[in-house]
């Protein structure tokens, strides 16, 4: 019988992983020479086109604003992902090159087996080929397998250099809505005239009285926290976090103080004067005489040699005489006048004291002129301590300011201020009795007697307000200049406030805060100086203001590039495509000598050493491990075998042959 027939089995069918490997393999061992090195090209291109468009995506949006892309993708994204495949990209290539100067590195002078594993090693990773760079170091091999090494390390840090190219901060950017805020040309108050017997008397000003009333009796207005800052005190208009306004002049009340030599104006001594400060006598020019009183007293008096010398702080000793009766006032020795304010224009006859300013004659248009004299409380008075003594001035001025809005914090610069020049002009304010001709009573009348203008020195515009309200605003500050402090005694902490003189019993007013009493951390400069600032912003905010356009700003967040940062992935690079067309041309070269193996082990296996080689190196009897004694085996690879040399595997030494005892000896 013939013998049965077996069907030959179907050969299996080759997987895609291994078609694609076979396919590299094919182009490896083909005989062009692109196709030998065609995917370490696409590799090195593939990591060049990610760099380029980076790059490319960079110089697009450089200084623009940070794009907004479809489903939450964002630039750094972007980049993040082209960034890691270019640096995967550009391993590649540089790996393969390595692997192929690693089958060079033995066509020459033999070397170390243990060299063949540092340039595998290499391949594979940072560590590797530190080690490659510390052997050629050592070695004092010339291998253009350094720079691969090089290539290897630093690729390792491309992703912090890539995330450092690109930032995104925050820049104000031009809206085109406008900001506003509000200045002063000509200040017209609110009319409010005031008349008696006939006779118009003054034109109050409520707009501004508010404010004053705060600063005549108290510590002033206090800001208002808002946001990062204080709220502003004008009308604002800001549609954004940021404004700014160009330059700009406005109308204004402007306040300076100079602190006077008190050894030049006030003198201390004991006198019998009239208690002017305890029992006010205002006398009208035609009434018939009030009742006065007079006492001893001992304090700092200013014109203390003239014929009526004002005390300004003291106490008091006795009373002389009185006319009046001023034991029902509650007032005895000890009284103690703790501040005065003396206007340098009196009330009511607006005579004028010292020629009506000390320092300040230059300037026209005062509002306010006054000598402040004060001790801290009534204990430093009786200690005869010496006062503060000031010169304090208000005048109509024109500020000229710069102003910004930041985030809820509204700030303002003062840049000049200009004042009316007085030189060679009389004193704009006079005074006359009048009487209607009856039994009715006498008045005098205060004049102010020109417009208020002040003009620009950039612009040339004028600023300013009419008589009338000039002479209103002076008439307000009547109220509190001149006024006294006056304690009961030395160990009185509740003084009273005498104001508003023109009265003949004028008003006394107890404060929880007097503000014309110099303390410790507080200045009545200062004081003045946040009394014209309001009154200044009580005018920006009445009906008289103007609006001023200013520009706001809106935040944007933009694309700021750093290109330096692209120095070191830019830089290898170009290496790596050096390294590798060096190693493309070496290898062509040498091809007929090595081959183009690369990191493949088939090279390995297909010379490998002769198998009584390999039985020496793995024997158990040996001395060491395979791979201690490989650092010791030096090998040339031939154009078909290993050549091996060294003395690693010398023979072993003969065993001596020990004497035995001949039987039958003991």
């Amino acid at each position: 019988m013939p013998p049965p027939v077996v069907p030959p089995k179907d050969e299996e069918q080759p997987n895609f992983a291994q078609r694609l490997e076979e396919k590299i393999w094919n182009y490896n061992t083909s005989g062009g020479f692109v196709k030998r090195w065609l995917l370490e090209i696409i590799s090195w291109t593939l990591s060049a086109l990610c760099m380029g468009a980076i790059v490319t995506m960079l110089l697009y949006f450089k200084d623009k604003p940070l794009p907004k892309w479809p489903l939450g993708l964002t630039l750094n994204a972007y980049i993040a992902v082209l960034a890691k495949v270019a640096s995967i990209a550009l391993v590649l290539p540089t790996t393969e090159a390595i692997g192929q100067l690693k089958w060079s590195w033995f066509t020459g002078d033999p070397k170390e087996m243990w060299d063949f594993e540092i340039f595998d090693d290499a391949s594979r990773g940072p560590w590797g080929a530190f080690m490659l760079l510390m052997l050629l170091f050592r070695s004092k091999g010339r291998s253009f397998a350094a720079l691969g090494a090089i290539i290897v390390i630093f690729s390792q840090a491309l992703d912090p250099f890539f995330q450092q190219v690109v930032s995104f901060p925050e820049r104000l950017v031009r809206d085109a809505r406008n900001s506003t805020l509000t200045n002063v040309v000509e200040y017209t108050p609110i009319k409010e005239i005031l008349f008696q017997n006939g006779v118009r008397m003054v034109m109050e000003d409520p707009e501004t009285d508010n404010v004053m009333d705060r600063f005549f009796f108290d510590n002033g207005t206090q800001p208002i926290p808002f946001g990062n800052g204080m709220r502003p005190e004008i009308p604002l208009s800001c549609p954004t976090s940021k404004c700014t306004w160009p330059k700009y002049d406005t109308l204004a009340v402007c306040s300076s103080c100079t602190d006077l030599d008190a050894s030049e104006f006030l003198a201390f001594d004991c006198q019998t004067v009239e208690l002017d400060w305890l029992f006010h006598r205002n006398p009208s020019p035609v009434d018939p005489p009030l009742p006065k009183a007079n006492g001893t007293v001992c304090g700092y008096f200013l014109n203390s040699t003239s014929d009526d010398p004002t005390l300004m702080t003291g106490y008091l000793i006795d009373v002389v005489d009185s006319s009046a009766n001023f034991s029902a006032r509650g007032w005895g020795p000890n009284a103690t006048l703790i501040s005065r304010t003396l206007p340098l224009v009196t009330i009511p006859r607006r005579r004028l004291l010292f020629g009506g300013s000390i320092n300040y004659k230059h300037v026209y248009h005062r509002i306010a002129d006054v000598i402040i004299v004060s001790a801290p409380d009534a204990a430093s008075v009786h200690q005869n301590s010496t006062p503060v003594i000031q010169e304090c001035m208000l005048a109509w001025c024109i500020k000229t300011m710069q102003s910004s809005y930041d985030r809820a914090n509204y700030t303002e610069e003062e840049l000049s201020r200009t004042y009316a020049n007085a030189a060679n002009l009389p004193f704009p304010l006079t005074a006359e009795v009048v009487s209607d001709g009856t039994d009715s009573g006498t008045a005098v009348v205060p004049n102010y007697n020109v417009n208020v203008t002040i003009h620009s020195p950039e612009t040339g515009k004028a600023y300013g307000v009419t008589n009338d309200t000039a002479l209103a605003s002076i008439q307000s500050f009547d109220l509190i200049f001149p006024s006294m402090t006056v304690a009961r005694n030395s160990s009185d902490d509740d003084a009273d406030l005498f104001f508003d003189l023109s009265f003949v019993s004028p008003p006394r007013r107890k404060l929880d805060f007097n503000p014309w009493v110099a303390r410790e951390n507080y200045t009545i400069g200062g004081h003045m100086e946040r009394l014209a600032t309001a009154l200044t912003d009580a005018m920006r905010s009445s009906r008289s203001k103007n609006y001023v356009n200013g520009t706001a700003f809106d935040v944007e967040i933009y694309v700021s590039v750093q290109f330096y940062w692209l120095i070191l992935p830019l830089g290898l690079l170009a290496l790596s495509l050096i390294f590798l067309l060096s190693t493309m041309i070496r290898s062509s070269h040498e091809r007929d000598r090595v081959g183009i193996w690369k990191n493949s082990a088939i090279a390995a296996l297909i010379y490998g050493l002769p198998d009584e080689m390999q039985r020496k190196i793995t024997s158990s009897v040996a001395k060491g491990t395979p791979r201690a004694r490989a650092k010791g085996l030096r090998v040339r690879m031939l154009s078909k075998r290993w050549r091996v040399s060294g003395n690693l595997f010398s023979p072993m030494p003969p065993k001596p042959k020990r004497n035995r005892t001949p039987p039958g000896w003991i």
